[in-house]
């Protein structure tokens, strides 16, 4: 909670006016009461009009001044606490952006939505409530017994030992219901899993027709959420009538024992009128301010979650020194030098001491069966993991010596699930280069062989991308996320399986013209065609985590069983000539 409450410092002058504010509003609010005691107790006069402008007209400017300040404070506590949720977030965002996969998985994505999300607003909410409900609390709690005492101070006893009921029935509730608040955050996290899981899997659900599972599925995990958000509602059904009633007791023992009091001529009739007041906002306000302070420990729940995440080291935080390595010539851009890797809580290596070296302006292809590791290598280059053993070199330095951004600026990635963010074409390829131009643009697609879709699109580049892409088709999303690469122009390009949805044709030509584009720079290929990698400089064979194989078309046609095996379950004689 204390990390969340630094958030709150470049707000203390706000603060210090909002509580000045409640203030005001506390005294403006208790004055009234007294003023109406008085014309009881003093009465009017036949005929007296001045007084009753006079004071009536005193009265409604406090009461519009009172509300005047409430209004304030509200505006105030509002926008401190809108702005809290909007530097918490910011946090948490630019905080994960540092995380690495294994990081992620730590959380999941569902959760880190819910932490986002909804945890976040409950620590909004419960600022405004506790601004609003419980800081004039202690301030009403105190002018009123003070003024109360001032009046009549057996009366104001009595007021005490219902301040002390209601206090003790806080307390009782507090302990049902804030168990029950720790499940409800645990809960929202699952429906997000769940939702998020039904949605980005329609298409299988419905290609195996599985909608009514999926529909039990995801019921069950609102049942358990609004069974847990039930139970505390029974809970707080149960507190407001019972503190009603206590109120209402109140009310009628302040008015027996005072008339009597009355009766003996040992106080006025204003008097009780002033002291029920004085009852009523103080332990209203008492009230409010027991049920916000309720409200407390789901905030301090959220909190504790959000600092997990913003307290989390990232696996990959700043630089490391590696020396137990040579560096490479000042040609290779990439070399794997005995490099291992197993995957977080794996018993077994992915990886098992690859080495291979991909220099500038050669062209090194990956090729083996499914699950052999061939993305892995891709994903280790990016660094989004870090190897169990070895070395992996950029241009002859480590690359757990540079930092996330140094490393990626080199690289232009293009995944094997192509992914396009939501927003115009331009928008796309400006995720390569920020200030891309035009003219870069229609050279980059020209290369991914997507420029004949754009020129004939009537907005151009300005046409319409919907979210992941899904107003694309499988080739579409792959040329443009090519594109995306190609325009960035980097050091190193890295395709991994990101000709899979194209023809023959258009790949043969895409390649082709990617062949003239990249210059010195170094290219990796993973694929699953071998017609995509026929003319690679270098052609890495991997199986089961291991090279098997490495050199080129030729080469491996001759003396390698894994890659003829392939060759042969995708190609003719006659291609393979």
């Amino acid at each position: 909670m204390r990390k969340l409450i630094k958030f709150l410092s470049p707000y203390k002058g706000r603060i210090g006016i909002m509580l000045l504010l409640l203030f005001i509003q506390v005294i403006g609010t208790l004055f009234i009461p007294t003023l109406t005691a008085d014309i009881v107790n003093n009465g009017i006069a036949t005929g007296n009009l001045d007084y009753v402008w006079k004071i009536g007209g005193f009265m409604l400017v406090i009461a519009v001044a009172t509300a005047v300040f409430s209004i304030c404070g509200t505006y105030t506590s509002t926008h401190i606490s809108t702005s809290l949720g909007k530097d918490i977030r910011g946090a948490l965002f630019r905080k994960a952006q540092d995380f690495s996969v294994n990081d992620f998985n730590k959380f999941g994505a569902a959760s880190l939505i819910t932490r986002s999300t909804s945890d976040v607003t409950q620590i909004q909410t419960a600022f405004s409530i506790v601004v609003e409900m419980l800081l004039p609390a202690p301030f009403m709690a105190v002018a009123g017994l003070v003024l109360a005492f001032s009046k009549n101070a057996s009366l104001a006893f009595m007021v005490v030992a219902f301040m002390i009921v209601i206090l003790i029935a806080t307390v009782f509730v507090a302990k049902k219901v804030i168990p029950l608040f720790d499940k409800m955050q645990t809960s929202l996290d699952s429906i997000n899993r769940t939702v998020r899981e039904s949605i980005i899997g329609v298409r299988v659900i419905r290609a195996f027709n599985r909608a009514k599972d999926s529909k039990e599925r995801m019921d069950k995990s609102f049942e358990g959420y609004a069974a847990i958000a039930i139970k505390a509602n029974k809970i707080f059904a149960m507190l407001m009538p019972m503190i009603m009633m206590v109120m209402n007791i109140l009310t009628v023992l302040l008015v027996w024992f005072g008339g009597k009091q009355v009766a003996a001529g040992g106080m006025e009739i204003g008097d009780i009128m002033a002291i029920i007041e004085y009852a009523m906002l103080t332990l209203f306000y008492l009230i409010m301010g027991a049920a916000s302070f309720i409200f407390i420990p789901r905030a301090q729940t959220c909190a504790k979650r959000i600092n997990t995440v913003l307290d989390m080291v990232p696996e990959f935080e700043g630089v490391q020194k590696i020396d137990n390595y040579i560096h490479a010539n000042g040609k290779t851009k990439v070399e794997f030098k005995d490099v291992t890797f197993r995957y977080a809580d794996a018993e077994e290596a992915v990886l098992h001491n690859i080495s291979f070296a991909v220099e500038g302006g050669t062209t090194t292809a990956i090729i083996g069966s499914t699950g052999s590791g061939k993305s892995t290598i891709a994903s280790l280059i990016m660094r989004f993991y870090d190897i169990a053993s070895g070395n992996l070199l950029v241009d002859g330095k480590d690359v757990r010596e540079y930092s996330q951004a140094e490393l990626r600026d080199k690289i232009g990635y293009v995944p094997q699930k192509a992914f396009l963010f939501s927003g115009t074409i331009a928008d796309t390829l400006r995720h390569g280069k920020k200030e891309a131009t035009e003219e870069e643009m229609l050279h980059a697609c020209k290369i991914a062989q997507i420029d004949d879709f754009i020129l004939t699109a009537e907005d151009g580049f300005q046409h319409r991308v919907s979210q992941g892409g899904n107003n694309f088709s499988g080739g579409q999303k792959q040329r443009l996320s090519i594109a995306r690469a190609v325009i960035k122009k980097p050091d190193i390009y890295i395709f991994d399986d990101s000709f899979s949805a194209l023809d023959f044709k258009t790949d043969a030509k895409l390649r082709a013209a990617l062949k003239d584009e990249v210059g010195d720079s170094a290219v990796i290929i993973v694929a699953q065609r071998i017609s995509t990698i026929l003319d690679a400089d270098q052609i890495v064979v991997l199986d089961e985590g291991k090279i098997v194989g490495k050199g080129t078309h030729r080469d491996l046609l001759e003396n390698c069983p894994v890659y003829q095996q392939i060759a042969h379950s995708q190609m003719s004689e006659e291609e393979l000539g």
